[in-house]
């Protein structure tokens, strides 16, 4: 069986033009990429988890399906403040059952944006942003600028399908007609396949930012810029030129940005330092969003609720405080009593000491693969790949969101999906609350 035009649910390019073809045990991929291709493969992987398990006497074992809900949805309804991270590789209705559930419960709702672009999404918040979709930057950019990001090793087909090699209808030569800026510490692939390579000091980005902004307003920046970046202000100077002589400028920030020194001020200042050079020539900014929904939570947290991330709901309204509400700082000081975690293994990337304290309290998770997080969980239900065995939206990097439909169904008679396996848990919370 041979399907076109699947959706890659890998990183936040969201690349639909996928071809898969599935004959018995063996599966190909055409179009993706190294990443993709290894994610499409999980469909068939004799590691894959395809039956609950639950905690017994210290050990996990083999479980029915009821017992798994029931056990999830008690460690859920009997907690005073769980926390639900919803995991960025599986649909954003799925997030919209989890953060309804952090609300019915009390609770706290985040997801990967917390420890990823976070920062950014803050630095839109207080600067406003001037954005386009990935469609428009193909078709018109003659300059990009990749600053604090290495696309040709985070996000392969960036280049190729959206920013610097596709023929656009003002850019008929593709390559030949755009110029590429690398804004980067390291000398990266991305870096040496660049037309001019601007390597910063690290944690200097704010700093190189202001004198920017200071070159465009017509002064020259205080000499210690260049000492402070090790930038020198003629090769600012160059930069800043190229950057107002181009029909068309596109800025795509990396973490590179968003994890240095200054984080969610970086970005306020680089959407600033876009907004001023509309005024010279036409430019836009926008995120290479790592996993493929990670910007699904923001939109659906943001249209339902006002905040983007780390939603604390303990008071029967939502409240929003980066570094108190979020969930590094919640496990780290020990403010949440369960845990329910979708799509994500936060044991492998949160810092020890949440770590830590995830194996000490109640925690659920649904997964398609062992991983650190379900060693330490006390109920593991098996997760089904969206974009691959179900149907449902992501949000691409550019904020446009993208309906997927499924090239096989579930390989689960208990789970359609994991927007099911959600609801199912949520109508058990509920019963078990006595509020149906």
């Amino acid at each position: 069986m041979a399907t076109k035009n699947i959706v890659c649910p890998v990183c936040g390019a969201s690349c639909d033009d996928i071809q898969v073809e599935l004959e018995g045990q063996g599966l190909t991929v055409r179009n993706a990429c190294k990443m993709g291709n290894a994610k499409f493969q999980e469909v068939m992987s004799p590691h894959r988890i395809r039956e609950p398990l639950v905690r017994v006497d210290g050990d996990l074992r083999r479980a029915s399906w009821d017992e798994a809900i029931e056990m999830t949805a008690r460690i859920l309804a009997s907690s005073e403040r769980p926390l639900l991270f919803m995991g960025s590789e599986t649909s954003t209705e799925a997030m919209e059952v989890g953060i309804h559930m952090a609300e019915f419960l009390g609770g706290i709702a985040d997801s990967n944006s917390t420890v990823c672009h976070g920062p950014t999404t803050m630095g839109i918040q207080e600067a406003g942003r001037v954005g386009a979709t990935a469609g428009q930057s193909k078709l018109r950019a003659d300059l990009t600028v990749y600053w604090g990001s290495n696309p040709l090793e985070s996000m392969p087909r960036h280049m190729s399908r959206y920013a610097v090699y596709p023929r656009g209808y003002w850019t008929q030569r593709g390559r030949f007609d755009r110029t590429v800026i690398c804004v980067d510490p390291r000398r990266s692939i991305t870096a040496e396949n660049a037309d001019l390579h601007i390597q910063l000091n690290p944690n200097t980005d704010y700093e190189l930012l202001s004198a920017l902004l200071t070159l465009l307003h017509g002064k020259r920046p205080h000499h210690s810029a260049e000492d402070v970046t090790g930038v020198s202000i003629s090769e600012m100077e160059k930069m800043l030129d190229m950057m107002k002589r181009c029909n068309f400028g596109a800025i795509y920030v990396g973490l590179g940005i968003a994890s240095s020194y200054g984080k969610h001020r970086n970005a306020e200042m680089a959407f600033n330092l876009v907004k001023e050079l509309n005024s010279h020539t036409k430019f836009v900014i926008g995120a290479l969003r790592g996993h493929c929904n990670v910007a699904g939570f923001n939109q659906i947290a943001s249209y339902l609720y006002g905040f983007p991330f780390g939603l604390d709901f303990a008071r029967g309204y939502p409240r929003y405080n980066p570094g108190e509400y979020t969930a590094v700082d919640v496990l780290r000081d020990h403010d949440v009593d369960a845990a329910f975690i979708l799509s994500a293994d936060l044991v492998s990337h949160f810092p020890a000491a949440c770590s830590e304290y995830l194996a000490q309290i109640p925690m659920a998770c649904i997964d398609i693969a062992p991983c650190p997080t379900t060693m330490l969980s006390d109920v593991v239900l098996p997760g089904v790949i969206d974009a691959m065995e179900s149907d449902g939206t992501f949000y691409r990097l550019d904020d446009v969101p993208i309906y997927f439909l499924p090239f096989t169904s579930s390989p689960f008679s208990f789970t359609k999906s994991n927007v099911d396996t959600m609801n199912q848990i949520f109508e058990r919370v509920k019963r078990i609350k006595g509020r149906k």
